[in-house]
């Protein structure tokens, strides 16, 4: 059945659930406040597409006093416009080629399907981060202070780590209202893999009832439990951009890619065409070279992601937790914005149909 539903309704549904949780648990008192509750549930900046707040750490910010703080609202600027640049100049950019390449994915050739799952990766990324980084931004300029919600995933050595810095509000939300209540760890190794299981297989679910979004969650389960089977799910020492910590980024990105196909992809019968294709195509069809307007929009695409990127890997090197635009690259990422945005293709953003 085609059911219309609320747009971000699994966001805003979650995020009072762990309200009514954690008041059953006692780990805080139930509002008192109405005004405050229903502005914590329909908080707009991050109504429809996270991150997922905790009633713990927003609600009891509705009950202060705000004054208006200038480094505050500056620094919440800076991050919107990071998250501005992601959305438009990446994501918005990629997504036409995306959306070409997989609906035809029958008909090119294995580069440009390759291409086309890699631009993917980006363009959600870069999408659904941009959204909350525009989300986390927005609210420090009225004063609030919001859970970030990426902290540079495509820098992960494993998949373990990938989920840690990838939807984080989503994967703790699972954490602790999941995985621990069904046991944890406490309760011996086969019932911890059991949990861990049950924790990708609901994820799959929360992004719809499709066979799709359960392989998908699937697919990232069976590959962490490799990870979680031989103890190797710990944070490691920083050992810096070696050349393995490079081998071992490309690697998890090609999982995560590869896994994106089935995300993506209308049903599995689609998914398994379009991997068959990047293994055994014949075509020579490359859409993103379809048209100058396609060859440009790929080079713009490549030329955001390897901004992001690098502006990702000097963060990670001091050790910070989000991209810090100083003037010079206010400037420059403004600029980008400016002239390499996808402004006519209005596209909305791809989680507001979760």
């Amino acid at each position: 059945m085609n059911i219309i539903l609320p747009v971000g309704i699994s966001f805003y549904t979650f995020q009072t659930l762990s309200y009514t949780l954690d008041v059953y648990r006692k780990k805080m008192d139930a509002s008192k406040d109405l005004i405050s509750f229903l502005t914590f549930v329909s908080f707009f900046p991050q109504l429809v597409a996270g991150p997922i707040e905790r009633a713990t750490h927003l609600l009891p910010q509705f009950y202060r006093i705000r004054k208006f703080d200038y480094d505050w609202a500056i620094s919440g600027a800076k991050i919107f416009l990071w998250g501005f640049f992601k959305k438009v100049v990446i994501a918005d950019n990629a997504a036409i080629l995306v959306e070409g390449i997989f609906a035809d994915y029958s008909n090119q050739s294995s580069l440009s399907l390759i291409l086309g799952s890699i631009f993917f990766s980006f363009q959600i990324y870069g999408d659904f981060s941009g959204y909350s980084d525009m989300a986390v931004g927005l609210s420090r300029i009225f004063g609030f202070d919001l859970i970030s919600n990426f902290k540079f995933p495509y820098l992960s050595r494993n998949i373990s780590e990938f989920w840690k810095k990838w939807h984080i509000s989503l994967s703790s939300w699972f954490r602790d209202y999941l995985y621990i209540p069904l046991g944890g760890n406490r309760k011996g190794k086969a019932r911890a893999i059991f949990n861990v299981f049950m924790v990708f297989l609901v994820s799959g679910f929360w992004h719809g009832a499709n066979w799709t979004f359960i392989l998908w969650g699937l697919i990232h389960g069976i590959v962490y439990l490799f990870y979680f089977i031989k103890d190797e799910q710990k944070d490691r020492i920083d050992e810096g951009f070696t050349f393995t910590y490079f081998v071992q980024v490309i690697f998890t990105f090609l999982i995560v890619s590869l896994a994106f196909v089935f995300f993506r992809s209308p049903s599995v019968a689609d998914s398994m065409g379009y991997l068959n294709g990047i293994l055994f195509s014949n075509s020579s069809s490359a859409f993103f070279l379809s048209t100058s307007r396609h060859a440009l929009m790929s080079g713009i695409t490549l030329l955001g992601i390897l901004i992001m990127m690098t502006y990702e890997i000097i963060a990670q090197s001091k050790g910070r937790l989000e991209v810090n635009l100083r003037s010079f690259d206010l400037l420059f990422v403004g600029l980008c914005i400016v002239f390499l945005g996808a402004f006519k293709n209005h596209l909305d953003f791809v989680y507001f149909q979760f």
